[in-house]
């Protein structure tokens, strides 16, 4: 039977219940804010004006987040007859439904944590682009964390918040409130909502140098709706721009090198690119192994004491080592359109999973025109961040992904394991070779990736353990066995070959773009020219094509903005460029410029001290030249984009 009712108060008796909800959710921002700072804020300057501003306009974009979200229930609560709000069948259904919403949030600050751990950031652009792929996030989190343990604590939790708040919720029930009352206590939701999201600005939530104390009073629902709502951005109308003829006149001077010559008429950035050694003999192949989460910090022959890549530190003796590069963003999807396309991470969505993207310049495309035969090997799913659509409409002709791999392979949710992959890149190298014709074969791993489980017996460490650093050396194992397979082949001889990072294995650092969390190293084994050779020159993933091409010796006409890393450029202008979120930058000569949205930048300077990137004001001409020419390339990067005009065909 219904509660009798009883006198109305002056706060309709329904909105306690949404008083509840918002006093649950903002004490859980708090606690878990709270939480956050004691759990990384060590190495982040936290006095006490800075913790101040955390909690201050962390409440702030709590609040505005809130109103978005306790939304339906306001309006649910206004709208309701009072005859079913007080019904039996009401009452069930609100216990149910505001025992799962209590679970959720709670459960919700453990996934946010998780996430946290590993980018140092609230829910961003990656946390969007995973949604998107419910099937390996999902299945991944659950193979890679206690989910039953988590979700148990949070329905313990739940049920305990749920026991403090059911006699307040009760007396809600018992009271019977008029519309008009509770029309007007909607009213007062929406103004007092429409003024905390509208008191929501870029430069509140970006009130410190701090990239990490920025995200430290971030919100995790609010940044995951700017995530969402920011993927396809007009880049002219929120990024800094200058004059078109200024921007591609900047551009073709840092992206050409001695002998190249530009094609007359038009802004296009298309040249004709001679070798430094034009190719003698029958054209030789090319491999390319990108990594998945290969960064320099793993590597013994890159400076790390207890290297986990005995193999790739041996075939360093036999291969030329580039020390100096840089990822250029910490998606796989970023190093692939950095590697295989030459072509700059601009904000938002990367071209592999752009609309105008059927014609776009990449390895494949040039090599074409050579007669190689091209393949593309993913150990996944070809639909997984788009993969088989761009490769197969930008060059290459075979696209080989998990369901082309026996049944019985050993894989995860994200495919099969690295050996795997690699034999039957073995196998389509020697097929293709035995046809008299070149080929470009590309590979793209999968193992060094949570749940980071291997096959038992590759290597010492036991894979149950579920650890980056054993994944590590299982992935280093076997590309060390491709290569011993590969040089029992006949096409080894003839073949150049590359391994490079996608992208680091994790972010971390204060900086809006964390640059020492992007190194990846590249090493490239040319059989024909053996020896070790160290090359400090910077460069990032832009780069790493046209160096393939320069010592294959072709001579090829080209729209790429990276350049031959080992081409007689000065030091001083080299450059690489970096993409984190939605901020995007240019590095060079110890100075980075980082660009964001509302046209901001940013300035940072080398600690000869620490090595470190710090903040640093503008300085003069040499910062004035950094920002333009960064604007430059990112800006004809997305002119050439949208006019599909990224293209040599």
């Amino acid at each position: 039977m219904s509660p009798e009712p009883q006198r109305p108060s002056r706060i309709p008796a329904r909105f306690r219940i949404l008083l509840a909800a918002l006093a649950f959710y903002l004490g859980g921002c708090t606690l878990f804010r709270l939480f956050l700072v004691l759990r990384f804020g060590s190495a982040e300057p936290l006095g006490l004006l800075p913790v101040l501003k955390i909690f201050g306009y962390g409440l702030r974009v709590d609040l505005a987040a809130a109103a978005w979200l306790l939304l339906p229930l306001a309006l649910w609560l206004t709208l309701l007859p009072e005859r079913f709000h007080r019904s039996r069948f009401h009452l069930v259904l609100f216990w149910t439904v505001f025992t799962a919403w209590l679970v959720g949030q709670v459960f919700g600050f453990v996934v946010e944590y998780f996430f946290f751990e590993e980018f140092n950031a609230r829910f961003n652009s990656v946390a969007v682009d995973y949604l998107l792929f419910p099937y390996e996030v999902f299945v991944n989190i659950w193979e890679s964390y206690p989910v039953a343990l988590y979700l148990g604590s949070a329905v313990i939790l739940g049920l305990i918040m749920l026991k403090l708040a059911h006699p307040s919720l009760k007396a809600a029930f018992a009271t019977t409130d008029t519309f008009s009352h509770r029309l007007k206590a909607f009213g007062i939701y929406l103004l007092v909502g429409a003024a905390a999201v509208l008191s929501i600005t870029y430069r509140r939530t970006h009130f410190s140098p701090s990239r990490v104390v920025n995200e430290f009073a971030g919100n995790g629902y609010y940044a995951l709706i700017f995530a969402a709502s920011t993927n396809h951005l007009d880049y002219p109308a929120f990024y800094a721009t200058i004059p078109k003829a200024e921007a591609f006149e900047r551009t073709r001077r840092l992206v050409t090198q001695p002998g190249e010559v530009f094609e007359a008429g038009g802004n296009g950035l298309v040249r004709t690119v001679a070798p430094p050694i034009a190719a003698e003999g029958r054209p030789r192949n090319l491999v390319i192994i990108l990594v998945e989460s290969f960064g320099s910090e793993f590597w013994g022959s890159l400076g790390r004491k207890d290297s986990l890549t005995p193999e790739m530190d041996a075939l360093a003796q036999e291969g030329m080592l580039f020390t100096n590069l840089y990822a250029s963003g910490n998606r796989t999807v970023r190093g692939m359109e950095g590697v295989l396309a030459s072509f700059p991470p601009l904000p938002g969505d990367a071209i592999l999973k752009r609309d105008r993207s059927d014609h776009v310049a990449t390895v494949a495309r040039e090599l074409a025109s050579e007669g190689y035969q091209r393949t593309f090997l993913y150990g996944g799913r070809g639909v997984f961040d788009g993969l088989r659509s761009f490769m197969t409409r930008n060059g290459f002709e075979k696209f080989i992904e998990q369901k082309d791999f026996p049944d019985d392979s050993f894989s995860t949710v994200w495919g099969v394991a690295d050996e795997v992959l690699m034999d039957r890149a073995v196998a389509e190298c020697r097929t293709m070779h035995a046809s008299g014709r070149p080929f470009l074969t590309a590979l793209l791993t999968v193992t060094n990736h949570k749940p980071y489980t291997y096959p038992k017996g590759r290597i010492p460490e036991d894979p149950l353990a579920k650890r980056r650093e054993h994944a590590v050396k299982y992935t280093d194992w076997a590309i060390g066995e491709f290569f011993r397979k590969a040089k029992k082949e006949a096409f080894y001889q003839d073949t150049l070959f590359a391994v490079v990072a996608d992208h680091g294995s994790r972010v971390y650092g204060r900086q809006s773009i964390p640059i020492h969390s992007y190194e990846i190293p590249l090493l490239i084994v040319d059989p024909r020219h053996p020896g070790p050779q160290r090359v400090d020159t910077l460069g990032g993933s832009l780069d790493v094509t046209p160096t393939l091409m320069a010592m294959l010796g072709h001579k090829y006409r080209s729209t790429f903005f990276g350049r031959d890393l080992l081409a007689p450029v000065p030091a001083q202008e080299r450059w690489a460029v970096m993409h984190h979120n939605r901020d995007v930058g240019l590095y060079r000569d110890g100075r980075m410029v980082v660009l964001g949205l509302k046209k901001s930048r940013e300035f940072y300077a080398m600690d000869p001290a620490t090595r470190l990137l710090v903040p640093s004001a503008k300085t003069g001409p040499g910062d004035e030249e950094l920002e333009r020419d960064a604007i430059a390339i990112f800006q004809v990067a997305d002119e050439l984009y949208t006019s599909e005009a990224y293209r040599t065909d």
